[in-house]
């Protein structure tokens, strides 16, 4: 390989949600223009995470790095013109005004890839420990004590929204996972 066509790894900061678009972009750019030479690969670091939902395993590729994508490539010439052009791309990490960006370190590039590889599967639990119609006590905040049904669960922001009888009158509440304890 010689000098010229030596590649190193940049990280190229993109819109974050579209890592794999802005990837996608970059590797069919370059192939059109003929410069496959100056790329050696584009990478977004994701990590296999494993979520249960409703009892079933789900294996999802989660981004690693949320809008952040990983470039092995020589930028002489027009090369990180040609990147930066790209729709989604917002430009290198650790780039100067008007300077050239800056390759990471061996140790860095070796760090990333590393994580990438340990991460490979990490087993998230997001088993919801509640379920519709489930009857729950209150055990945190304003009305403590009191019992209530499960009527939504949201996963995300892992919250229940809980129906709670006060005076008679049946109340949504919206609780975390942590106020509320089974029966």
């Amino acid at each position: 390989m010689s000098e010229a066509k030596e590649k190193k790894w940049y990280v190229v900061r993109a819109v974050s949600g579209q890592e794999n678009k802005v990837k996608d972009y970059i590797e069919k750019e370059v192939a059109h223009l003929k410069m496959e030479d100056y790329l050696e690969q584009v990478l977004v670091p994701t990590e296999k995470v494993i979520q249960v939902r409703n009892g079933k395993k789900v294996n999802k590729e989660r981004v690693y790095f949320p809008g952040y994508i990983m470039v092995q490539a020589n930028l002489e010439g027009e090369m990180s013109h040609v990147i930066k052009s790209i729709n989604g791309v917002i430009g290198f990490l650790g780039e100067t005004k008007g300077g050239d960006p800056v390759p990471l370190r061996k140790s860095e590039v070796n760090r990333m890839l590393g994580k990438v590889d340990e991460l490979a599967v990490k087993t998230e639990n997001v088993a919801i420990p509640f379920t519709i119609g489930e009857t729950i006590k209150v055990i945190d905040g304003p009305f403590n004590g009191f019992n209530g049904t499960v009527e939504k669960i949201n996963e995300e922001k892992r919250k229940l929204e809980v129906m709670v009888k006060i005076f008679g009158r049946k109340t949504p509440l919206e609780l975390s996972y942590m106020q509320v304890e089974k029966v």
